[in-house]
């Protein structure tokens, strides 16, 4: 009788131990799972930067076009990652601090993180947008602004670039605005909208320098300021450049014409509509730069 319920014992205690193992098993890939969500939301939002990165830089290298990189890989398809990232590492944070066993809540802190920072990025940009005048032309001369070489028009032809409108002509007759929803913008022309928003962008007066002194000024004026493909056109009493920012690789075309006593500045987006401001800023960095060279 004794042997029978020592049997009986250890066919119990060998029951229980096999449920606890079968237990412990079954917990187990659980807590794997959620210990690993911490790491898994951290590279989920590095290979979103890195999307980003090959959305700004792509077209730069020449790999993807520009409107690829910010039309679809940016605007597009860049939000609905950001907010997918975001989301990850949210709920990949909540497991780290209140469910066992914790995971490294750094890694999904960073991970929040990244996403959050791009968001910023966007909405800063969107924001710059919103505060300059949709427009991609800007010069010191609102009247009879300096032109461009034979040569850069047929570059820009050849490339489909914007074309050189006339300050003028109100943006409701031209056809990169014909469209817009905006009545007043469309009643107003390139002058009105430059007078109203860069009022500080003034011809350089050249004073006692000669006509040489201002081109030798403007030549490494437009170098200081990071210009490439400076020169001195012939025939003309103009110096030209090209810009190139730093993301995207766009390029804008810069003109200075030394006349009647003066230097005016003009700078021009090859695509887009909007310019975000970088051609005035552009123009009041290379005026500043000139003045100096100049010492007036």
């Amino acid at each position: 009788m004794a042997e029978h319920n020592e049997t009986d014992a250890t066919t119990h205690d060998d029951t229980a131990t096999t449920t606890s193992s079968e237990t412990a098993a079954t917990q187990k890939p659980r807590r794997v799972w959620r210990k690993s969500l911490p790491k898994w939301s951290l590279w989920l939002s590095l290979a979103v930067l890195v999307w980003f990165a090959l959305a700004a830089f792509g077209p730069k290298i020449g790999i993807i076009p520009w409107q690829t990189g910010l039309g679809f890989m940016i605007r597009e398809a860049g939000v609905i990652l950001l907010l997918v990232a975001s989301i990850f590492a949210i709920v990949a944070l909540a497991f780290a601090f209140f469910k066992t066993p914790r995971g490294p809540w750094w890694k999904a802190a960073i991970g929040l993180a990244i996403p959050a920072i791009l968001f910023m990025g966007l909405a800063t940009i969107r924001s710059q947008a919103e505060s300059v005048p949709p427009i991609h032309d800007v010069s010191t001369d609102l009247r009879d602004p300096p032109e461009f070489s034979p040569r850069t028009m047929t570059l820009r032809g050849e490339m489909g670039a914007n074309p050189i409108n006339d300050y003028g002509t109100p943006l409701g007759e031209l056809e990169m605005w014909a469209d817009s929803d905006d009545a007043a913008l469309k009643a107003k022309n390139h002058a009105d909208l430059i007078a109203e928003n860069y009022d500080n962008l003034d011809p350089i007066v050249i004073g006692n320098r000669t006509d040489e002194e201002a081109f030798d000024a403007i030549v490494a004026a437009m170098g200081e300021i990071g210009l490439t493909d400076v020169r001195r056109v012939s025939g003309m009493n103009s110096v030209e450049g090209v810009a190139e920012t730093f993301a995207f690789g766009f390029k804008d075309d810069v003109v200075a014409r030394v006349q009647d006593g003066q230097i005016d500045l003009r700078s021009v987006s090859r695509v887009g509509v909007s310019d975000l401001g970088y051609n005035a800023d552009r123009l009041e960095d290379l005026r500043e730069a000139i003045i100096d060279r100049l010492g007036a």
